[in-house]
């Protein structure tokens, strides 16, 4: 198994999710920018001037860009509806979309028509060009929902029938948690089906299917051809596949992948192998955090990183590919390449490495999500992270509208959010004395997992209360795996004697990080219990809030006690102000109280009648006195 567990695991094993770890202490200490210094008194009056708000030294920080946003959230609502609706009622919304953008369009025309010049750039027409690719997402869905709802497959999956079918593997297989019959273990396979044979009738077309299989469906490769039998059945709602093949018998080859998909898994397949002689936990999540091969993990030490989410280190994910492009920039830069060489070389890297765990979605996405995190951290670009990250989601969703309703792919777009928008914040406000790289190994995890704990108490409603403890105590043997352990990996079939040094060094840092995951879950309270369904989530959203407002104010000695001291003024101007309000000074001068002159400060009474004393009798003379 080489990357992220199926959609109903994915938030559950821990995430501080897969960006958690983007950046670690090495590579953050030198790439990413230093903290805003606190600005004296006149930087905040000149900063109060401009509205840049304060930066390092003389260098405002840059506004949050927040107008490709919008769009990006309409691409995803188009995109989700594109996975649950039906053809019907997705003509309309594409017809709305295109509708909309039309009525824009024609006022913004009428309008620089009256101005007498070129169309000015604006939120609407921002708007405008979101709406047509909102419109594009949905019409792309709409070819998939035409193969769930209608023609030849439609009718073989809700028949259920029996087929012989031929299909390219789509994805790499992935074990699901629950095990078939005789605690046999399951595999879901993605597959792209080109001819399906249902009661005697011959169906030809592209369908997306998700194979379920036993074990001989784990050795599968993406791009291999097969033919198989088995039961088709329809799927889940909100599934993007037009159906679930429940296999019969194993894959049988027809056309082997071709060389570049098959060099990397051997590669995978000789590290793991090669990874044997080190032995304890390390020899079977040593792969797992290098390449994503979880086949030899001890479930014990599984189920200890679950409890104190830890998981997503056994993932290729956002936080690999973050390590790989920093050290690559890190090594660039060290032999004073300028920054687009650098960058080229990186970029180049990447690939190569994305390329050796295997190109296929998750995989895909966690590079772009990393890469995103990286670049808006550094080089003073995070004022446009939220941009990068908005193209981003809108180019995958108009690639695949599928991931509109994925949950791994929510949990990245979240991390990488955290580490874009809250990351540098929390950063700042650490004081000056806190080195920058432990700075950055608290604000990168703390900020993915503050963004990410509302999804990820729907997936599974359990709080880890050690979570972000033991990624911050693990965080620092991640990179020396993550980077000595993929630096290994081609010189295992090339050089096995210059690999041992690395994936010595790695193996050590992997049993660390075991010993980290086996230690804090075995504190009690580790894993609490958590309300579920929509009142879970939005307690964790006030959680996550009180979380970040708690640590501005432990942050911020002496802002609070400005606001503590504003506080107290604006109270007793309140109260001086009070009598005016409810008429006590008219009252007074009236006689309906009996008040005392503040001024002159004697003969100090309760401004209220008081009662009569009942004690103090009026005497009455005695019956026959004169």
């Amino acid at each position: 198994m080489r990357t992220n567990p199926d959609v109903h695991s994915t938030g559950v094993r821990g995430i501080v999710p897969r960006m958690a770890r983007g950046l670690q202490a090495l590579l953050v200490a030198r790439l990413l920018p230093a903290p805003a210094a606190r600005p004296q008194a006149a930087g905040k009056q000149a900063s109060a001037g401009t509205g840049t708000g304060t930066g390092t030294g003389d260098r405002p920080r840059r506004r949050t860009d927040l107008r490709l946003a919008p769009p990006a959230l309409l691409v995803w609502a188009a995109a989700v509806a594109g996975v649950w609706l039906q053809l019907p009622a997705l003509g309309l919304v594409i017809g709305g979309l295109l509708l909309g953008a039309a009525v824009l369009l024609a006022a913004i025309r009428r309008r620089s028509r009256k101005r007498a010049g070129p169309v000015p750039r604006s939120f609407l027409t921002t708007l405008i060009v979101a709406l047509v690719l909102a419109a594009a997402v949905a019409s792309h869905s709409a070819v998939a929902t035409s193969q769930k709802h209608g023609g030849a497959v439609a009718e073989a999956v809700s028949s259920r029938s029996a087929v012989v079918i031929e299909l390219e593997i789509a994805g790499p297989p992935r074990q699901l948690k629950s095990p078939g019959r005789a605690g046999a273990d399951r595999w879901a396979v993605p597959a792209t089906a080109s001819t399906i044979i249902a009661r005697g009738n011959l169906i030809r077309g592209e369908a997306q299917l998700l194979i379920m299989g036993g074990a001989d469906w784990q050795r599968v490769v993406p791009g291999q051809r097969i033919r198989t039998t088995g039961k088709l059945r329809p799927p889940d709602d909100g599934q993007a596949q037009a159906g679930i093949l429940s296999a019969s018998t194993g894959p049988t080859t027809i056309v082997a992948p071709s060389g570049w998909q098959e060099g990397p898994a051997a590669l995978r397949g000789g590290f793991a192998a090669a990874a044997d002689w080190i032995g304890g936990d390390a020899r079977g999540l040593l792969p797992g955090m290098v390449t994503g091969d979880t086949g030899f993990l001890d479930e014990q030490l599984q189920t200890a990183m679950k409890t104190v989410g830890m998981t997503h280190l056994t993932a290729v994910s956002g936080a690999n590919c973050s390590l790989i492009l920093g050290a690559l920039l890190l090594a660039a830069r060290s032999l004073r390449l300028p920054r687009a060489p650098a960058a080229a070389a990186a970029l180049a890297g990447l690939a190569l490495f994305v390329l050796m765990v295997g190109p296929d979605a998750s995989v895909l996405r966690a590079a772009l999500m990393g890469a995103i995190g990286l670049v808006s951290l550094s080089g003073g670009r995070t004022g446009r992270g939220l941009s990068f990250l908005s193209l981003a989601v809108i180019g995958l969703l108009m690639a695949d509208p599928a991931l509109g309703t994925s949950f791994s792919f929510l949990l990245s777009v979240l991390a990488t959010l955290g580490i874009v928008v809250a990351g540098p914040r929390i950063m700042e406000w650490l004081p000056p004395a806190v080195p920058r790289w432990l700075a950055a190994g608290l604000a990168v995890p703390l900020s993915a997992q503050l963004f990410c704990g509302p999804v990820i108490v729907l997936l599974q409603p359990q709080f880890s209360s050690f979570a972000l403890l033991a990624n911050m105590v693990a965080a620092p043997l991640v990179a020396p795996v993550t980077i000595l352990g993929t630096a290994a990996v081609p010189l295992v079939p090339l050089a096995p004697w210059a690999a041992i040094v690395p994936m010595a060094v790695a193996g050590a840092c992997a049993a660390g990080v075991a010993g980290v995951a086996r230690f804090f879950s075995a504190l009690p309270g580790a894993a609490l219990p958590w309300p579920e369904g929509p009142f879970g989530a939005a307690t964790m959203v006030v959680l996550s809030a009180c979380t970040i407002l708690a640590m501005w104010l432990i942050l911020h000695p002496r802002a609070v006690w400005a606001l503590v001291l504003a506080a107290h003024r604006r109270t007793v101007d309140l109260l001086e102000l009070w009598p005016r309000f409810t008429g006590l000074d008219e009252r007074r001068r009236r006689g309906n109280l009996r008040g005392n002159n503040p001024i002159s400060g004697r003969n100090k009474e309760w401004p209220l009648r008081k009662k009569p004393d009942p004690s103090r009798r009026r005497q009455r003379r005695p019956p026959g006195a004169m």
